[in-house]
């Protein structure tokens, strides 16, 4: 079939309908589940395959190799991001990220699988693309947060909305990815502060007074 023929010119690069959502959608979940189990360098073509009750050829005709499924993965999460909160202040809004990414990289599950993504992107290119993908929709998803903050006065003017998100879950990502360190509500406060006071004092708005 047509679709099936651009599948495979461009390994899971598309999003199907019918069956082959299902098939998608029933290979992504094993291959988080794998990840969150057993990391990147266990990850394994054929168990996917059994895991998702799916063919083989099926598999690697449209994921072709481990980094596929990953990054693959990564833009699947990405479309199923969820909206940044609105709590009216640009306080409560950046607190509500910052425990987003406290609480996701803490879980027993998905924690797993962000330590995995992130060793599959420092060794491939495509994952590398993939993830970059992802953390660039999360920050401008939340970075509307930072407009609404700017319309009521609470940031300078031309205040860089994404910087702003940025500087709230960088440090946070470094405790997870670099020094490996535990993350705690103590930390998100931490982050939220320092983004806070720096907003507040232009660093994020160059030019500004």
């Amino acid at each position: 079939m047509k679709q099936e023929s651009h599948l495979e010119a461009t390994p899971g690069t598309v999003r199907p309908g019918g069956r082959t959502a299902k098939v998608r959608a029933a290979v992504l979940e094993a291959t988080r589940e794998a990840l969150a189990t057993e990391g990147f360098h266990a990850l394994n073509m054929d168990r996917i395959a059994a895991a998702a009750e799916v063919g083989r050829t099926t598999v690697y005709r449209r994921w072709a190799s481990p980094t596929g499924l990953i990054a693959d993965l990564l833009r699947d999460m990405a479309d199923r991001s969820v909206p940044a909160s609105d709590t009216g202040t640009l306080e409560g809004d950046l607190r509500e990220n910052a425990t987003l990414v406290v609480t996701t990289l803490t879980d027993p599950r998905m924690g797993p699988v962000f330590r995995a993504v992130i060793a599959a992107a420092a060794c491939d290119d495509e994952c590398a693309d993939a993830l970059r993908g992802f953390y660039g929709t999360r920050l401008r998803t939340w970075a509307t947060a930072v407009d609404r903050a700017a319309a009521r006065g609470e940031a300078p003017p031309g205040t860089d909305p994404v910087e702003v998100v940025r500087a709230v879950s960088a440090p946070l990502y470094y405790r997870f990815a670099v020094s490996h360190e535990p993350l705690t509500t103590a930390d998100a406060e931490r982050a939220v502060a320092a983004a806070l006071a720096a907003t507040r004092a232009g660093v994020f708005a160059p030019g500004s007074d």
